[in-house]
């Protein structure tokens, strides 16, 4: 009993930290106002026979929080993730519309497998599109 006690403070405890962390990142729409959509494309692959764990497609629209941290597939991976707020925020400054790569997860599951979970994304930026105005 105690241990279902103590797992559901540390969830409750994470739930929280979860909240004021998007909070503090502020909506898209707040953050990147020249951004209209965000659509993350990634397949997580892990070391296993079976690399393949899932493919997945994450749309973000301008009221979502302007947080990009995904978190590691692998359920006894500590501290780990892809966090790909660095690669969004850069595309937003250089107006880049696609960017595709490769994220390792830097958490640890295993000392001897430091490399146990990787994702390879494709982000595409719809942007705004600027209105004219005659006179």
């Amino acid at each position: 009993m105690a241990n279902r006690y103590n797992h559901r403070q540390k969830h409750a405890v994470k739930l929280e930290l979860q909240k004021q962390a998007n909070i503090a990142a502020g909506s898209v729409a707040d953050r990147f106002p020249t951004v209209s959509g965000i659509v993350i494309h990634m397949a997580y692959y892990r070391k296993a026979a079976i690399p393949l764990l899932m493919m997945r497609t994450v749309n973000i629209c301008p009221a979502s929080f302007a947080i990009f941290k995904m978190d590691c597939m692998i359920k006894t991976c500590d501290g780990g993730g892809f966090d790909l707020t660095s690669i969004v925020a850069k595309m937003v400054k250089t107006n880049a519309k696609v960017k595709k790569g490769v994220l390792v997860c830097q958490g640890t599951v295993d000392p001897l497998s430091p490399d146990h979970a990787r994702i390879e994304y494709e982000t595409v930026i719809q942007y705004k599109k600027a209105s004219q105005d005659t006179v």
